[in-house]
């Protein structure tokens, strides 16, 4: 196959490790912080009371069952339901926000550090959800360079996602404010 037909899957790799990486860093740091996860939940107010509880217990296992199933490199169910998962999380924003409840937190970031929600974030996890989508076909069979480069692009991809949101959580928080 030729160099061109070879880099959109070769991206779908690394966008592929990059969104497994989030999903293990995101389950792991909400399972880290569990007492606060049936309130961010709960905040939304999406789920019935008797639901809140589950999902919280559910939510974390399924996020880093997910990534760890992303770097793998199994396919397709778990581009699927990292598509999936992502379109929830950007609907359940985008309904909050036209509620007029900007103001609650994502959940998406450090337990410690609140981020309110906002279509920049529904458009993040949106645009993550369409990349993910070049993960869907069949790819072609890559050497060892080609997924050393995919590992340090999904790498690069992850490190700057998450400093992008650190500093969105920050620029938010009370103390900056001041």
């Amino acid at each position: 196959m030729a160099l061109g037909g070879q880099m959109p899957a070769l991206f779908g790799l690394a966008v592929s490790i990059a969104i497994g990486l989030l999903f293990l860093a995101g389950g792991v740091d909400q399972w880290r912080h569990r007492a606060l996860l049936p309130g961010v939940i709960a905040n939304y107010r999406l789920l019935p009371r008797r639901l809140i509880m589950p999902a919280a217990r559910l939510l974390p296992a399924v996020e880093v069952a997910t990534g760890a199933a992303l770097l793998i490199g199994l396919r397709p169910l778990p581009a699927l339901l990292g598509i999936a998962l992502l379109l929830l999380f950007a609907g359940a924003m985008a309904i909050n926000i036209a509620r007029g409840r900007g103001h609650i937190d994502c959940g998406c970031g450090h337990g410690a550090l609140r981020h309110p929600i906002g279509w920049p974030l529904v458009a993040r996890n949106g645009a993550l959800a369409a990349l993910l989508a070049l993960r869907l076909p069949v790819p072609p069979v890559f050497g060892a360079i080609d997924i050393a480069t995919a590992l340090a692009s999904g790498v690069a991809i992850t490190l700057l996602c998450l400093l992008f949101q650190s500093l969105a959580a920050l620029a938010a928080s009370p103390a900056h404010r001041r």
